[in-house]
């Protein structure tokens, strides 16, 4: 990307220096989902950049108005009349690139990644990708000599450390897990099996500890099915959702290979017999989709979030008591995951063979399921006991 695509241009409304160098940024071979966070975080950003004044729009236009100026399709198209006042403003009163060498300026920009559009003030997750996004788009405008430096680095900020570690109260016992499979043939008719074709594919997420995405982009040609015994599933794909404004073909689902694996690279997660039999069960009664996925919608098309979620959220209800409905337990389809890397270290597995199954670092993994090792209390109480009543008889 040449320096004059992203200089200041009237004619294709953008906003200013700031604006226009780092909304682009990283676009070249980024997944759409990066896209649009950088942009997210950069029409968070831009509500500090520009400046004050009695006829100023409120804030939820103008990052409307913003997000539509730096749409690559909207690049000669005539905006809505909605957006005239927003998209002026922006256009005569933002401040420069160059205003973030000053330290009050970024700090005031910093501050604002922490707010939400009502000025409360964000959760610490929000907070944390937004100036990773914004981190990004400047390290482009640094690249591109927009600015002799990254003055973020400069910025420290006291929030509370994201929360790593998985809530326990949402990780299902075996038990559980298999009344919400059950419960999930129940969902919907018998003809139309809009529960019963999606039990296969919570299954994966249970037994195989799939990420949703990978669940999603699954094919029959990776699958090992044995008639006995483990299988197991080779993992190359995911089709992660994002917004289609940023995908490269228009459509919600972006094809990438496996989340922070180099491209064409292949993660081999063995399943047990219980798992094998879901699956073998499934194609005798679905069939593959027209390209070979497992799972897919009433139509034949890519499983999306809104049809999962749907049915999970009545699976749930269906198996889970009035109070546990209402907990944080299974709230989520991507809690299965949480119960099964749980499972995994609870029953022993090493810690380098779950994060091998994972898809996760040691490090991740041990930080982020230490909440849920059950059973370790009591044994650690022992030790400890037996010490003390050691030292206790040696006085």
């Amino acid at each position: 990307m040449s320096a004059s695509e992203v200089e200041v241009s009237s004619s294709i409304l953008c906003i200013c220096s700031f604006c226009n160098a780092v909304s682009t940024a990283d676009r070249d071979g980024a997944a759409a989902k990066t896209r649009d966070s950088i942009t997210d975080s950069l029409a968070t950003a831009m509500l500090a950049m520009v400046e004050d004044g009695a006829d100023c729009p409120p804030y939820r236009e103008l990052r409307t108005s913003f997000l539509w100026a730096v749409l690559p399709v909207n690049k000669d198209a005539e905006p809505p009349r909605e957006l005239s006042a927003g998209l002026r403003w922006l256009r005569s009163r933002s401040r420069p690139l160059s205003a973030l060498a000053v330290p009050e300026i970024t700090r005031r920009v910093v501050r604002r990644l922490a707010l939400t559009l009502d000025d409360k003030p964000a959760a610490s997750d929000t907070y944390n990708r937004h100036r990773r996004g914004l981190n990004t788009a400047v390290e482009y405008a640094v690249e591109l000599g927009e600015l002799p430096q990254n003055p973020l680095k400069g910025v420290k900020d006291k929030r509370i450390a994201k929360q790593e570690e998985v809530d326990p109260r949402v990780v299902v016992t075996h038990g559980q897990a298999r009344e919400l499979l059950a419960a999930l043939s129940y969902v919907g008719s018998y003809h139309r099996a809009r529960g019963r074709r999606l039990v296969a594919f919570f299954a994966t997420l249970y037994y195989a500890g799939l990420r949703l995405a990978e669940a999603i982009a699954l094919r029959e040609i990776d699958c090992h099915l044995p008639d006995e015994g483990w299988g197991r599933l080779t993992l190359v794909k995911t089709l992660p959702v994002t917004s289609k404004k940023w995908t490269d073909h228009g459509e919600r689902h972006d094809p990438r290979g496996l989340k922070q694996r180099a491209a064409y690279s292949a993660r081999i997660v063995p399943i047990p017999p219980s798992l094998v039999a879901i699956l073998m069960g499934h194609l005798k009664e679905f069939g593959a989709a027209d390209d070979g996925r497992l799972f897919r919608n009433e139509r034949g098309g890519i499983l999306g979030a809104s049809t999962y979620s749907r049915a999970w959220e009545e699976a749930r209800q269906l198996a889970l008591t009035p109070a546990q409905a209402q907990s944080p337990l299974a709230g989520r389809p991507y809690d299965l995951r949480h119960a099964a890397l749980s499972t995994w270290l609870n029953a022993g597995v090493s810690p380098a063979d779950v994060a091998k199954r994972a898809g996760n670092s040691v490090e991740v993994l041990l930080k982020r399921y230490a909440g849920c090792l059950d059973g370790q209390e009591d044994n650690i109480n022992r030790r400890i006991e037996r010490t003390l009543e050691e030292g206790d008889g040696g006085k």
